[in-house]
């Protein structure tokens, strides 16, 4: 399946509009991860833990993305983004 961030792709021309498509996904962090980012932030750099759980997320996400346009019959995304954010912020 064609993936793209841009509207317009040299070569292929969008012929039907089937609708938008999602790939949602909520995480948790554990108490563990939690833990060890909280020490990492006093001496400063990389929370390791948080950035493998942020790749796994997106890879995640555009799984179940591709997934829902096959669904609907799609064989292209075209403009495709990604957008996060927190729930329950302290």
């Amino acid at each position: 399946m064609l993936v793209v961030t841009t509207e317009k792709n040299e070569g292929y021309k969008i012929v039907e509009v089937k609708g938008p498509v999602l790939g949602l996904i909520v995480r948790s962090r554990g108490i563990g991860s939690d833990i060890m980012a909280g020490l990492k932030s006093l001496v400063g750099g990389e929370s390791k833990q948080y950035t493998v759980m942020l790749e796994d997320s997106r890879k995640e996400a555009l799984d179940r993305m591709i997934k829902n346009a096959y669904q609907i019959g799609a064989n292209a995304i075209v403009m495709r983004r990604y957008d996060f954010g927190e729930i329950g912020k302290k």
